[in-house]
C-alpha cells in the first residue's frame, strides 16, 4: 500500500503541483474574465426566396450587432462570426416588412449575448424575374484624320438579352458600349468594348465580348 501511495500519488510530486497551480491559474482567468461590448456590422443575407421572384430593392442595409461577452472572446471576434439572416419562404411580389431580432442571428459563441440588432426592421420590394433582349447602341468617340468622316457602325452582336426584376425591365430599351475611340482611324477596323445597362439589378444573361466596326470615308469638297 505504501509502495503504491509513493509511486501513484507522491510520485512525480512536483509536477502535480505544478499542474494543478496552472489549472487554478486559468480557471481564474476565465472565471475572472471582464465582461465587454463590440458592435459588429454583418451583411443581412436572404435565404428561401420564391422561386421566380427576386429582391428589387436597390439598396440593402448591414445589421449593425451589439454583443456582450467575455473580453478575451469577442478579441477574437470578426464581422465573419456571426450572420443575421431573414427567411423570405412565402413571400410574395410587393413590399414587405420583416423584424430582424437576435432570433435571427446565426452562429453566436458561447457565452456571447445580444444586447443590440440595428435596424430592427427590414423593408424590402420584391418583384417577378423577367429576362428581355434589347439592341445594343455603340458610342463612338475621337477626331478623325483631316479629310474623314465617320461612315458606317456595325455592332456584333447588335442584340443581347437581359434578366432582372420585371419592374427595372421595362425602362430599359437598349443598352450602350462603352466608348470606342476611333481616334485617327482611316478605313475601317473593329474594337473589343462591353456593353452597359446601367441598373445595377438589372444583368446580362451571357456577358461576352460586343464587336463595334467602324468605318471611316472621305469627305467630300465642301462637307464638313
Amino acid at each position: 500500500m505504501i509502495f503504491w501511495l509513493r509511486t501513484h500519488v507522491f510520485g512525480h510530486l512536483r509536477l502535480k503541483i505544478l499542474s494543478l497551480l496552472i489549472a487554478l491559474a486559468l480557471w481564474y482567468a476565465v472565471a475572472h474574465d471582464q465582461p465587454a461590448e463590440i458592435a459588429l456590422s454583418v451583411p443581412i443575407e436572404f435565404y428561401n426566396t420564391p422561386e421566380h421572384l427576386e429582391i428589387s430593392s436597390e439598396r440593402i442595409q448591414r445589421a449593425e450587432i451589439r454583443v456582450q461577452g467575455p473580453a478575451r472572446i469577442l478579441r477574437e471576434m470578426t464581422n465573419a462570426d456571426i450572420d443575421a439572416v431573414i427567411d423570405l419562404a412565402g413571400a410574395r411580389v410587393g413590399e414587405h416588412t420583416f423584424d430582424l431580432t437576435p432570433k435571427q442571428i446565426r452562429h453566436l459563441p458561447h457565452n456571447v449575448e445580444i444586447l443590440q440588432v440595428v435596424p430592427s426592421q427590414v423593408r424590402l420590394e420584391l418583384d417577378r424575374s423577367a429576362s428581355k433582349t434589347v439592341s445594343v447602341t455603340p458610342r463612338v468617340i475621337g477626331s478623325f484624320a483631316p479629310g474623314y468622316r465617320l461612315g458606317d457602325v456595325e455592332v456584333n452582336p447588335s442584340k443581347i438579352q437581359i434578366f432582372g426584376p420585371e419592374s427595372r425591365l421595362k425602362n430599359i430599351e437598349s443598352a450602350v458600349t462603352d466608348p470606342v475611340d476611333a481616334t485617327g482611324l482611316v478605313g475601317s477596323a473593329s474594337f473589343p468594348t462591353q456593353a452597359y445597362v446601367g441598373d445595377p439589378l438589372v444583368q446580362l444573361s451571357n456577358p461576352e465580348t460586343i464587336h463595334v466596326t467602324v468605318s471611316t470615308v472621305k469627305t467630300k469638297p465642301g462637307e464638313k
